[in-house]
């Protein structure tokens, strides 16, 4: 009972209460009011199942033991009972390994008291039913089946009578779960005549009686079963005994694995490893690259319901050359890092589901090209492996059976980052090196932590297949750099948990390990060129960021790889032009950066064009356009794709349109001129293009704590605690000496002072223990009373329970309920 429990956590030394809440740090979240409150909140279910979802299998297998092991009279066991049970298998495990569990289930505080009595918390048998997947005793089920299960002998002839069939059934149960559901009709009896039609292995003895499930369920072997948490129309179950009689071989436990499964594969080269990878991380950065340039020249608009619609990633994916499936784990993890954002378009009208807005690059876009390829990969790293969302959903269909598309809310999902980190995880604690098969990451996942992973097998690959896609893994393993990256994350949330503002976060401002270990692996930045007599431009490695922005501004990109390809053309030398670059300029570029001779080819293209950049002047007058060539101007009044400018000579030298200068500048252009504008003194204007972007955001690294983990407090802090909670114990119990004001009655009961929800946790505690409770409650009135009741029943928002001193049923709204507490 939860009073025994408080009394064994008064009883703990500071230090190993500390323990306790370090290693269940959901328990101070929010600070508990005393130690009672402490001890109803280690008992509540959600507590309870966190505890357990932590549990490798064997752990999960000894607590089973210990709940089968149970006295019917108090409910405890000994560590002699569990030890017997655990050891009566065909392969018992050593004593030792078995003790170790049982004091791992201690320190969680699953178990606890004397090694003669060990007593289990309440809310393990609600979270899960039937322990080592063996049903509920036989009494409890059935009477009849009671009596046969306490003949020995008739059960065994019974079982030895089953018929195959019935037989398979009765083995498919006993391995757990326990239950099972049938089609409609196969508990009646067949009509007269009809056991003819029977197929042979559903009879017995040659002799036709009914479906095998009839046969069992007659002979009460199994039980049909309507009420109960797993109670149903078609629901049987497969009482205690009989399944413990048919693991006769195996042991009442089942298999024991006290350590993890083998992985076959023999450990890689690691340089072999890290230089796989290390070629991913300068694919992804390029792709990614490539992606939000595509995103900024052309914006995807959001959806209504939010997200990207399926042509928008159809056509990025197709600009730079990827899958959709990969398109949309990069367009994800930069989302996460911050490298893009929503952007409102102007004049956007809003409506009931926001403002129309676009997905453009961020400013952070700009910071994050400026560094180095390591640093830049890691920040994408990083994102993906903290952010709470699914890339691999994309493509799927909701519960609506709606498309599940790229940034949309339906791909969020809270335990990603858990997920993400226990399959890295697993690969960090192999050996170095060591590439396991998908179905071994699933085996030793299964091992580790049974009730996480199940159900979540398609998660864990597509895990595997995004970290292969990043070059967080190489050939299968996981990379040192990765390696370093996990770790990094993983102390962080440490780190945070001692710097809640994360003041003290990167204050120096040095890369991270990972950075580098991932910068010794990588080619080293290059600074130079060669440029080719075809005018094509080869830089012999990863281009630094200087570098990079050069070409991007006087070439055009073509190719990617180890050594990437860019050409000059006429269109990228204007562009370089009218961002600001003269013609010596561009010499001087090239001249500077190519270590083989600049083609002559290439110096005259630049003359050229430069010859010809700004002998038009555009400015705004409707918009106007001037040049000293008189004949020039001639020409362009006489060029007939023009004409929709409606072009006249106000002089020799000038023209008007009554257009605004972005169209006149468009269609010169187009018509194969090469106008500059010009402000309003006549200076060029010489700018760089801009582009549209959203608003700087930060990485979801920076501030995602794992939400499936409370965070991590350290030893002082934790005693800090401990002080605090026993300082709340103490003035709780001299606040029970106080009467109580009960309306209407003399004054007998407590009221101390609790939270609503743990003022429910005692009253569903009250509920398993049928106990009584002291209920403080807000009246129809207004005016606050207690009464002393046994709760019946918590649900649709009531508690109903019995006054046992008028032998009344009250009625209780939860959200009137201001304290409880268990009657000492």
């Amino acid at each position: 009972m939860s009073t025994s429990l408080a009394d064994h956590l008064r009883a703990l030394p500071d230090e190993s209460l500390a323990a306790l809440l370090q290693q269940r740090p959901d328990l101070v979240v929010p600070v508990p009011a005393d130690i009672a409150a402490l001890a109803i909140r280690a008992q509540s279910r959600v507590s309870v199942a966190r505890a357990l979802d932590g549990l490798d299998q064997f752990t999960l297998q000894i607590l089973d033991a210990a709940r089968l092991t149970r006295e019917p009279s108090d409910g405890t066991t000994s560590v002699d009972a569990v030890l017997a049970m655990a050891t009566a298998g065909a392969q018992p495990p050593a004593p030792a390994t078995v003790r170790a569990a049982v004091e791992r289930l201690r320190s969680l505080l699953l178990l606890y008291g004397p090694d003669d009595r060990l007593h289990l918390v309440g809310g393990v048998d609600e979270i899960s039913p039937y322990p080592a997947g063996l049903g509920r005793p036989a009494a409890e089920l059935d009477l009849r089946t009671a009596a046969l299960c306490a003949d020995p002998a008739k059960l065994r002839r019974t079982l030895l009578a089953a018929p195959p069939s019935a037989r398979a059934i009765l083995d498919r149960l006993a391995a757990g779960p326990p239950v099972g559901s049938v089609p409609p009709g196969a508990l009646q009896a067949p009509p007269v005549g009809a056991e003819d039609d029977l197929p042979p292995d559903l009879t017995n003895g040659g002799a036709p009686t009914g479906s095998p499930v009839r046969w069992l369920v007659d002979h009460r072997l199994l039980v049909p079963v309507t009420t109960g948490r797993s109670g149903g129309p078609g629901t049987v179950e497969l009482p205690r005994e009989i399944g413990l009689l048919l693991r006769r071989d195996t042991g009442p436990l089942g298999p024991l694995r006290t350590s993890p499964p083998p992985v076959s594969a023999a450990p890689r080269e690691p340089k072999a490893v890290d230089s796989a990878g290390a070629g991913q991380t300068m694919e992804v950065v390029r792709q990614t690259e490539s992606l939000l340039e595509q995103l900024a020249a052309e914006p995807a608009p959001v959806l209504r319901s939010g997200g990207l619609g399926v042509r928008d990633l159809r056509r990025l994916a197709r600009a730079v050359g990827l899958d959709e499936s990969k398109a949309a784990l990069l367009l994800e993890a930069s989302y996460a890092a911050g490298l893009t954002g929503e952007l409102e378009l102007p004049g956007a009208v809003t409506t009931r589901h926001g403002a129309d807005q676009q997905v453009v690059p961020s400013a952070g876009f700009e910071v994050w090209r400026a560094g180095s390829l390591a640093q830049r990969w890691e920040q994408l790293a990083r994102a993906w492996l903290t952010m709470t969302r699914q890339p691999g959903l994309v493509g799927q269909r909701d519960d609506r059976d709606r498309p599940i598309t790229v940034l949309s809310p339906e791909a969020e999902r809270a335990g990603a980052p858990t997920v993400r980190r226990a399959v890295l995880q697993v690969l960090a604690d192999l050996e170095p090196a060591t590439a396991p098969t998908p179905e071994e990451v699933l085996a030793l996942l299964d091992w580790r932590a049974p009730r996480r992973s199940r159900g979540r097998e398609a998660a864990h690959r597509e895990v595997l297949a995004e970290a292969a896609a990043l070059g967080v893994t190489g050939l299968g393993a996981l990379t040192s750099y990765g390696r370093l990256l996990l770790a990094d994350v993983t102390s962080g949330d440490e780190r945070g948990a001692d710097d809640p503002l994360g003041l003290r976060a990167d204050a120096e401002g040095e890369p991270s390990t990972a950075v580098r270990a991932l910068d010794a692996l990588l080619p080293a930045p290059v600074d130079h060129f060669l440029v080719q007599a075809d005018l094509t431009v080869v830089v012999p490695g990863p281009p630094d960021p200087t570098l990079a922005a050069e070409l991007d501004v006087v070439a055009e990109h073509e190719s990617a790889g180890g050594a990437s390809v860019h050409r000059v053309t006429p269109a990228s030398v204007r562009r370089a032009l009218d961002a600001g670059y003269s013609a010596d300029d561009l010499h001087g570029l090239f001249r500077r950066r190519s270590r083989t001779p600049v083609p002559q080819g290439l110096t005259y293209l630049v003359d050229d064009i430069a010859r010809r950049h700004g002998g038009l002047r555009v400015g705004s007058a409707g918009a106007y356009v001037r040049s000293d060539d008189e004949a020039l101007l001639t020409e362009v009044v006489a060029d007939r794709r023009l004409e929709a400018l409606a072009l006249r000579r106000l002089a020799p030298t000038v023209l008007a349109t009554p257009y605004q200068v972005g169209r006149m500048l468009t269609m010169l252009r187009e018509a194969g001129y090469a106008p500059v504008p010009e402000d309003a003194t006549g200076a060029a204007v010489l700018t760089r293009p801009k582009a549209r972007r959203a608003p700087a955001r930060v990485s979801v690294a920076a501030r995602t704590v794992d939400p499936l983990t409370a965070p991590k407090l350290p030893m002082p802090r934790l005693l800090g605690v401990v002080e605090q909670i026993r300082r709340g114990d103490a003035a709780a119990r001299a606040a029970r000496r106080a009467p109580a004001v009960v309306r209407g009655q003399v004054p007998t009961g407590p009221v101390p002072v609790h939270s609503h929800s743990d003022a429910l946790a005692v009253l569903q505690q009250a509920v398993r223990d049928k106990a009584l409770v002291w209920v403080g409650y807000v009246d129809a009135h207004g005016a606050t009373a207690s009464r002393l009741v046994r709760p019946v029943s918590i649900g649709a928002g009531y508690l109903r329970a019995e006054d046992e001193r008028t032998e009344m049923l009250h009625t209780f709204a939860l959200h009137r309920i201001t304290a409880a507490v268990l009657e000492d």
